[in-house]
């Protein structure tokens, strides 16, 4: 007797648990696909906008100017735009009270800039932690769904006279595609995050590098104007 053993065949006849592991793997390996696409345009944006940011900041213009330009375009400030603004905003009304002491002034600039780089890197870090759970657990629950499968294949040997590799080998098939289901949802999702994670962190140090930088010249406007 013939065996159909073709993997929609095999899916179609594996059991109830292992049918809804391999359902949640797929829904999982789905979800993963839609966050990296995601990531990726967001990431890509934020590189992007911190580059042209800094070309303009560091082109010489008039802080006032370039804040004015950031103001004007609203909501579609990004990243480092949006650190500069709320440090400089800060800046310019602290500066305006007549009893601001210049590091009082200075403080209040930098501490306005880390709000704003904390609100940057959580929109930054969204949906990482999803693909680093994926990545994880993916392969334990396509395992699971693997070990079950072979145990009930053992399991249905014990109602036959005659053990045969013909009887066992299905359920054994079908159980293999829940393991390879689950590392085809771990293996994008961990490359994805590793991936995101690393230009996530240098986002990071290149607002850090910038609030430093720009807290300096801050420094500087704050003394001039006191003096």
């Amino acid at each position: 007797m013939q065996i159909e053993m073709s993997y929609w065949h095999l899916i179609q006849n594996a059991s109830l648990v292992v049918q809804l592991v391999m359902v949640l793997l797929v829904l999982a390996s789905v979800m993963s696909w839609t966050f990296i696409f995601r990531k990726w345009k967001t990431v890509a944006k934020a590189r992007r906008a911190a580059d042209n940011f800094e070309k303009r900041f560091w082109s010489g213009g008039d802080l006032g100017d370039i804040y004015k330009q950031v103001q004007a375009k609203g909501k579609r400030t990004y990243g480092m735009e949006n650190i500069f603004e709320a440090g400089f905003r800060e800046f310019a009304r602290l500066r305006k009270q007549d009893s601001a002491v210049a590091m009082d002034v200075l403080h209040g600039a930098q501490r306005a800039m880390r709000v704003a780089q904390a609100r940057e890197m959580d929109a930054l870090e969204t949906h990482l932690s999803f693909l680093a759970t994926v990545g994880s657990t993916s392969p334990y629950v396509g395992l699971f769904g693997t070990v079950w499968g072979i145990m009930n294949s053992f399991r249905a040997l014990g109602n036959v006279e005659q053990a045969t590799l013909s009887l066992v080998a299905p359920g054994i098939a079908e159980a293999l595609i829940a393991t390879a289901i689950g590392l085809f949802a771990a293996i994008p999702a961990v490359v994805a995050y590793n991936r995101f994670a690393n230009h996530v962190e240098r986002l990071d140090n290149r607002y850090d590098t910038f609030s430093d930088e720009f807290s300096t010249i801050l420094q500087r406007y704050a003394y001039e104007a006191k003096g």
